[in-house]
């Protein structure tokens, strides 16, 4: 067997794991497209007022100094009966000046010592302290119904818990739409609309052919029960992609609220993009590792959700896939030039050259289909250019994964 062989084939391997994220990606980007169906249970204005659901919402905060304060005055903004919904923030490593602010607030405020802080010990810390105390306001608060969890940059309109609760009632778990709420660079910019292809891929297209949309960490509602029984199982630093495998293996859908939006600082230095996406990458691994020891149960229960949701995990991301899946077709176009001798292997790597650019043609395709069309503009599109000098750092990233890590990789706001 040939070198030129040898290549070949290692060449049509790689193509095969390539087209089959891409053709993922690109099918349920073409999924999205596909007219909603209409939910004839939703709440309407004329509802009982006594038939409402009580929220609790819950703030995790680790070193939020800069955004926690605005976040939690806003949504105390509220259009829905202040009587039917508590907040509490749990404040980690926040300095005595932040601490001060919040506890002004009718909220409740909890100050917990984490010897390792991570989001997941936070919810189940007010989760336990719920339970055990009272609120410190006078108001009495009612066994909630939902819970809520937003992280401390987020920022929501006046009437989501009124758009939240119309379709509570119909579903134990539900994704908002969470979306740039800054676009201050081209990193930020670039950010944001990620944050939209994955909103079209991995939620509005699931949901738009009965399967459950994925989780993003914030702007998540849990039925209270449920999440109360489930919150003392997460042990990581991805405690949304642990949430969503237990809704999954509960056979439990999660809908994607695509009108309900969740206002999301996106990061806006190349530091935080990276520690970002390492974090991200980690989860994906973590994830990965987790679930798929539940797959022949899932296969041979036919539980499709459970068995998409893993397969997520062993996705290439996106913005990999963008800079690598035209660098491989370069890169075999040099090599069939190099197979010019041979005119076997020379039709064999035209061929497999010629897949290379075709699935060029379907991952770009994918991505415009998945944007938005609000934000398919020229400006944004210049802006992608700067992508490509974010990738190699990101490529580095791989070899900083550790699978077994669960400390919290933390990234800074903006005031």
């Amino acid at each position: 067997m040939s070198i030129w062989t040898i290549i070949a084939l290692v060449n049509l391997l790689l193509w095969c794991i390539m087209a089959a994220n891409i053709l993922y990606i690109l099918f349920f980007a073409l999924a999205a497209q596909l007219p909603i169906k209409e939910n004839s249970e939703l709440r309407t204005e004329g509802d009982d007022y006594l038939q409402y659901p009580s929220f609790l919402v819950l703030y995790p905060a680790y070193h939020e100094d800069a955004v926690i304060v605005k976040s939690v005055d806003t949504f105390l903004k509220q259009d829905y009966p202040k009587d039917l919904y508590h907040v509490i923030v749990i404040s980690d490593c926040m300095t005595p000046e932040t601490n001060a602010k919040l506890a002004s607030l009718p909220i409740t405020l909890l100050q917990p010592l984490f010897e390792k802080s991570s989001k997941a010990k936070a919810l189940q810390y007010a989760v336990a302290t719920t339970i055990t105390q009272h609120p410190t306001s006078n108001t009495q608060h009612p066994t909630p119904n939902y819970a809520v969890i937003l992280d401390a940059d987020n920022i929501v309109g006046p009437d989501f818990l009124t758009r939240l609760s119309k379709i509570a009632i119909n579903d134990e778990a539900i994704q908002c739409h969470r979306t740039a709420k800054n676009a201050n660079n081209d990193i930020a910019a670039l950010d944001g609309l990620s944050e939209e292809i994955n909103n079209s891929i991995f939620r509005r297209g699931h949901n738009r052919i009965g399967m459950s949309s994925a989780l993003i960490g914030s702007g998540m509602c849990f039925d209270y029960q449920w999440f109360k029984q489930n919150v003392g199982m997460l042990d990581s630093a991805v405690e949304d992609r642990e949430l969503e495998a237990l809704l999954m293996r509960q056979r439990i859908f999660i809908r994607y609220a695509e009108d309900i939006y969740v206002m999301d600082e996106k990061v806006s230095n190349s530091d935080n993009f990276q520690r970002q996406r390492l974090r991200w990458m980690t989860g994906q691994v973590q994830a990965l590792v987790r679930m798929l020891p539940y797959i022949p149960k899932a296969i041979a229960t036919g539980n499709i959700n459970y068995i998409d949701k893993t397969l997520q995990q062993a996705l290439i991301p996106r913005s990999l896939l963008l800079v690598l899946t035209p660098l491989f077709a370069v890169i075999c176009s040099v090599m069939s030039c190099g197979a010019v001798a041979n005119s076997t292997l020379y039709t064999l790597h035209s061929q497999l050259c010629l897949l290379w650019w075709l699935l060029v043609l379907l991952l770009f395709l994918a991505l415009f289909v998945a944007i938005p069309r609000r934000l398919r503009t020229t400006a944004l599109f210049r802006k992608a250019l700067s992508l490509p000098a974010l990738v190699w750092p990101m490529l580095k990233n791989l070899l900083h994964i550790r699978p077994k890590d669960k400390e919290f990789i933390h990234t800074t706001h903006n005031q």
